[in-house]
Formats: structure tokens, C-alpha cells, sequence
């Protein structure tokens, strides 16, 4: 496993391991409680794929993007809903372009290696 891909799975894994709290960080409403549970969720389902694809497991790659690609499009509404807290806007924002560094270091050797 190169080195761009073992770093973007450190990114990919924090990020799911970030998600696994929000339940726990919400006042219920900034982000609603559904959204909170959906969000832990995707995390764990994600951490599962991050220790799959750091063992080996190429066909977990895929599924891993699609899944921290809807987590960060979770993220999108605190940034336009008014009334969301300075702070969860912030954790959001930072979310959305440290999972595209992720992802883009996970897929830089495929891309790379195509290109040969």
C-alpha cells in the first residue's frame, strides 16, 4: 500500500470516528437528532470499510468514497440553514474539504497507475 493511500485512510478514518460522536455533541437541534444518528452511522459502516481497504481489501475503497461522500453532503445544509452555531459550521466546513484531500489521496496511486 503506497503512502498516499495509507494517509488518506488516516483522513477517511478520522473523519469516521468524528461522526461516531455527533450524537453525542448535538443539543438536538443543530443537527437534529436523525441526522446525528444517520451521521454515526455512516461512520461506523465507514470504519469498517477503512480497516478492510488498510488490510488489502480493494473492493472496500469504493464503497468507503461513496460513504464519507454522503457524509460530508451532510454536512452541507449547517452551512446555509441560519441559526446553526459558528462553531458547527466551522467542524463542517473543515469536513467537506478534508474528505475530498481524503479521498484524493486514497485514489491518487489508482489514477497514477492507470496513467502508465
Amino acid at each position: 500500500m503506497s503512502r498516499s493511500t495509507r494517509a488518506g485512510l488516516l483522513v477517511l478514518g478520522f473523519l469516521s470516528v468524528v461522526d461516531l460522536f455527533v450524537p453525542l455533541l448535538t443539543d438536538g437541534e443543530h443537527p437534529p437528532m436523525p441526522v446525528a444518528v444517520a451521521a454515526a452511522l455512516l461512520g461506523a459502516l465507514s470504519l469498517v470499510l477503512v480497516v478492510a481497504a488498510g488490510r488489502g481489501a480493494r473492493r472496500a475503497v469504493p464503497g468507503l468514497l461513496v460513504l464519507r461522500a454522503l457524509s460530508a453532503l451532510g454536512a452541507v445544509p449547517a452551512a446555509v440553514t441560519p441559526g446553526v452555531p459558528g462553531p458547527v459550521v466551522v467542524l463542517a466546513g473543515a469536513g467537506v474539504p478534508a474528505t475530498i484531500a481524503g479521498a484524493a489521496l486514497v485514489l491518487a496511486p489508482r489514477l497514477t497507475a492507470g496513467a502508465r
